[in-house]
């Protein structure tokens, strides 16, 4: 498992900043705000809104914020607050590589608040293009082996284009070209998968290890920036071991 979606299941364990039921209803809107935006208000014929609506309402989001969220973002509400996509580039403690991408209105706060984030952990914010060559553009989808079995996802994957399918602690992920995400969704969808983790993700083409005492720092530094309240999702080039989970966990 990528050590992207590990983190993902440690955040997920140790109840973190998105356990706050308000921090985590404020980025379903923006994500659905953002989906709409770029593809219309149709659920039907927009793979990613239609996946942002699902986790929402795994989330008991309330149906009324859906409705308003997918509104503001296709321009029907007019009185609505202007949200614009932002991706940021920076380096965690020891020279790891990490990529943030937000949702804000108000680009000034939000680069403010990432420069005091990387500051004190040690880091420190990038020049666009710096660190961002370190990465790749894929497509993503994590879900558990009970939502349906290695061979009958390995078989959908391949079928749709995947790149690789893998299945480790439980989860099943696939990795694919971008230009794959809406037939894989769709296969997903209609087999009844609501997957953990869906979208358009960045890869590091190659992980950087470190001991498992300074692994446990630079994570210690992704969560607070994954904690600021713009912040929609941070990747990074660290490889992260069964020695430095341990270790996080017991801190």
């Amino acid at each position: 498992m990528s050590g992207h979606s590990k983190w993902s299941t440690i955040k997920r364990k140790k109840g973190a900043a998105d356990a706050k039921r308000g921090a985590i209803f404020t980025r379903l809107t923006r994500e659905i705000v953002m989906s709409a935006r770029e593809g219309g208000s149709d659920i039907d014929s927009n793979f990613r809104l239609r996946l942002a609506v699902d986790k929402a309402r795994a989330e008991n989001m309330p149906k009324d914020n859906i409705e308003r969220a997918i509104k503001r973002g296709a321009g029907e509400d007019k009185d609505g607050v202007v949200f614009e996509q932002i991706t940021y580039e920076g380096y965690a403690p020891h020279g790891v590589a990490v990529m943030v991408e937000t949702v804000t209105d108000n680009r000034n706060r939000t680069v403010s608040d990432l420069r005091h984030a990387f500051t004190k952990a040690g880091g420190n914010l990038a020049e666009p293009g710096a660190v961002g060559w370190q990465f790749d553009r894929i497509t993503y989808f994590l879900f558990p082996v009970s939502a349906m079995d290695f061979d009958k996802a390995f078989e959908l994957g391949i079928e749709a284009g995947a790149n690789d399918v893998v299945e480790e602690d439980g989860h099943i992920e696939i990795t694919a070209p971008v230009e794959s995400f809406k037939e894989i969704a769709t296969r997903l969808h209609k087999a009844g998968v609501q997957p953990e983790e869906a979208g358009l993700r960045m890869s590091p083409k190659q992980e950087m290890e470190l001991d498992p005492e300074d692994t446990v720092k630079v994570l210690k530094a992704l969560e607070a920036i994954e904690d600021l309240d713009d912040v929609q999702n941070v990747y990074s080039n660290l490889k992260v071991s069964d020695e430095a989970i341990a270790a996080f966990d017991a801190a």
